[in-house]
């Protein structure tokens, strides 16, 4: 990276020194035969490069917003054609209509997300309904146990449950802030999420907005959180798995909520 370059603040850029951290990325992808990664902020291209040296990829389409990444990129990357380079704001785009043009196996999300819209762009995937196969992330370590946290623990919350809805979720390693320039204040980590077979819900809708109400005020029970609720068919649903109204949302797995919410 160019000494003279200018990281800015407000796209949230903090570079990898080297590219150790992006192998242990790569190994954790086991991207299949005939892929298309998908990188978001690839930055001077450290993790861009090792993608577009991986036999099983068949392209690389990596958004940047920062178009003075322009000068750095380009030359780095004009003679090799397994990469698409889009410059222009990831959630701004149509990704669906992007990936129209290729032909692929399967669609794999391999990158180092900047920290402040992390969960915007998975909710991205979601919401539009983008077929991808695996996401590799590395991000905020604090926000990373929040995704991959299990009931009975503080940092399990609406947004665990709603990601593990989607996705199997698991923590790979820890990042060290030492690893970057500049030095962010926190440390990283990175985590898989990979599509599973969701259960059945019946409305979706419905479930979603108990999964938030029910953690509306933390250290508060169902009973409390739920008082625009059938309350006698949340405590049968309860009682199956040997709970009750006083129980806190942050100690009912992803299973019992789906129960609950099938049953009102």
């Amino acid at each position: 990276m160019q000494e003279e370059f200018n990281f800015k603040k407000k796209f949230g850029q903090n570079f990898l020194k080297t590219d150790t951290i992006c192998h242990r990325m790569i190994d954790v992808s086991n991207i299949e035969k005939d892929s298309i990664v998908i990188e978001i902020g690839p930055g001077e291209g450290i993790l861009t490069n090792l993608l577009l040296e991986n036999k099983n990829v068949l392209k690389v389409i990596a958004y940047e917003i920062d178009t003075d990444l322009e000068d750095i990129l380009i030359p780095k990357f004009s003679n090799n054609s397994k990469l698409d380079l889009i410059f222009d704001d990831f959630l701004n785009r149509n990704i669906k209509e992007d990936l129209k043009k290729y032909k692929y196996n399967k669609l794999y999300v391999i990158a180092n997300l900047p920290y402040y819209i992390t969960t915007p762009i998975i909710l991205k995937f979601i919401n539009e309904d983008i077929d991808v196969f695996k996401i590799v992330i590395m991000i905020q370590k604090e926000v990373a146990m929040r995704y991959s946290a299990k009931p009975n623990s503080k940092d399990y919350g609406s947004i665990t449950v709603f990601l593990n809805y989607y996705f199997n979720i698991n923590k790979e390693f820890i990042v060290s802030r030492n690893m970057f320039r500049p030095i962010p204040n926190v440390d990283s980590m990175v985590i898989s999420l990979n599509k599973k077979d969701r259960l059945k819900v019946n409305n979706k809708d419905l479930f979603f907005k108990l999964v938030k109400d029910s953690f509306k005020f933390k250290r508060k029970t169902l009973r409390n959180n739920l008082k625009e609720y059938d309350l006698n068919n949340v405590s049968k649903v309860l009682s199956k798995y040997n709970m009750d109204l006083t129980i806190r949302a942050e100690d009912i797995p992803l299973e019992v909520f789906i129960d609950i919410s099938n049953n009102l």
